[in-house]
């Protein structure tokens, strides 16, 4: 007997839309078929409205234990479920400490056993010193690690490090034993940092010379130092965050031979140019930097003809003070909060405004990253798979406003900014989480995927 049946809605499978029934029983999907009678499953309408998996989005920055005044498990994940994600996976930043050992995991898992609207997993930390370390967090079950290329945290005990090319390179080989897959931010430290020191004595500030402080090659000269380093260690390798043409092209090269390398972007990366982020202000001050039109553009082309495996928000929160009390944009937090805008808004902007076919955006927020992180019941809509699914209405259109958001912090980048279609609704495991009109329901039921 059957728990749940959805009807009416166009169904997204792998080789497209159809006007298919769902059956659900136990949180998992067991039914797919044009029509399914049973008279004691609760029933679920989608008329006029796409069924999709749920988004699994594997570049969360939740702020628990440590800067929870940032975001929380809570605020975080019940932004997530109202956006469409039913998965994601934690970044080893910007908690304190950072995930960098086994005792700094423990931390983060007591934390969030109990707060999480959605299923969720954690990444471990690649940071100078922590090589002893990597074997550990594996056992634990971290689902992949992450370094940075580019300088980050802020000198505090116990906050994140970039890595220098020694400790990449050993923490690869350690990586590639373990059969794990390290995820890199890639930009060139050195010389953004000593760029940027320039730009502010020259009073270069402005959210356009931004991006000329954080120039294309710096990110592709990182990406290529990545590759060599993967070629020469056998490491699987995923590029975070990418914002140009230039080093996709360079991570097709690498692929075609022979290397084990994906790349993700985000939707800010395509939502806005520099340009915009000059109007917008702080709020959408990211790293890598929202590039300017011409380059905007050139990364479209990758997403449209397929060149970009998966999309993710970079949720990246902060108190509202770090982005408004700045001196200057230089000196502003940077991070976008855009958990809660990635399904609708690429929707829109991909399917709806360029004609992106809606099985390829189902593989890019969901099926592609879930077979790469090995989320073995997530990611589509198939016999067996965990019922994690959201009903997206194409034609319902809103404006993002401060009172729609989840967030602990009430800020985002596309505040004021008219979405054509919207999530309506968002089932975990067979448990609706959240509907427009309730708003999101019942207790945390989110669940932790471990590899």
């Amino acid at each position: 007997m059957l728990d749940l049946i959805i009807r009416n809605g166009e169904v997204v499978l792998a080789d497209g839309p159809k006007k298919i029934e769902i059956g659900i029983k136990d949180g998992k999907i067991t039914v797919i078929a044009e029509e399914i009678t049973e008279a004691s499953a609760d029933i679920l309408d989608a008329s006029g409205q796409y069924v999709l998996p749920g988004m699994v989005d594997t570049h969360v920055h939740i702020s628990e234990p440590g800067r929870t005044e940032w975001e929380g498990f809570e605020t975080g994940s019940k932004a997530l479920a109202a956006g469409g994600t039913t998965s994601y996976v934690e970044m080893p930043l910007n908690a304190l400490p950072a995930t960098t050992n086994k005792a700094a995991l423990d931390l983060k898992l007591e934390a969030a056993k109990t707060q999480n609207y959605v299923d969720y997993a954690f990444y471990g930390g690649l940071v100078p010193g922590n090589i002893d370390d990597l074997e550990e967090l594996d056992k634990a079950g971290v689902l992949a690690f992450k370094a940075f290329l580019s300088s980050v945290g802020r000198d505090i005990p116990g906050d994140f490090e970039s890595v220098d090319d020694f400790t990449l390179y050993k923490g690869m080989k350690k990586l590639a034993e373990l059969d794990q897959i390290l995820c890199l931010h890639a930009e060139n430290s050195d010389i953004t940092s000593k760029l940027e020191a320039e730009f502010i004595r020259e009073g270069k500030v402005s959210a356009m010379d931004y991006p000329d402080a954080r120039p294309v090659f710096t990110e592709v000269e990182a990406v290529q130092r990545a590759l060599l380093f993967a070629k020469e260690t056998g490491c699987r390798l995923h590029i975070v965050h990418i914002s140009t043409s230039e080093a996709v092209q360079e991570i097709l090269k690498a692929r075609a031979e022979g290397l084990d390398v994906t790349v993700e972007s985000c939707p800010h990366y395509f939502a806005m140019s520099a340009e915009d982020v000059e109007e917008i202000g702080a709020y959408a001050k990211c790293q890598p930097p929202i590039r300017k039109k011409a380059e905007h553009d050139k990364l479209w082309e990758e997403l449209l003809n397929g060149n970009i495996d998966w999309l993710t928000s970079d949720h990246s929160p902060c108190t509202q003070n770090l982005k408004t009390e700045a001196n200057n944009f230089f000196e502003a937090w940077g991070g976008i909060s855009g958990a809660q805008n990635n399904v609708d808004l690429m929707f829109d902007l991909a399917v709806k405004q360029r004609g992106l076919p809606i099985e390829r955006f189902v593989e890019l927020i969901a099926t592609t990253p879930a077979k790469r992180f090995n989320l073995t019941n997530k990611g589509e809509i198939a016999i067996a798979k965990d019922a994690d699914i959201i009903f997206l209405d194409p034609d319902e259109s809103y404006t993002v406003t401060r009172e729609n958001l989840y967030y602990k912090n009430k800020h985002s980048a596309y505040e004021g900014r008219k979405i054509g279609c919207r999530v309506t609704k968002t089932i975990l495991r067979g448990n609706v989480v959240f509907d427009l009109e309730k708003g999101i329901i019942g207790e945390p039921k989110g669940e932790l995927l471990t590899k």
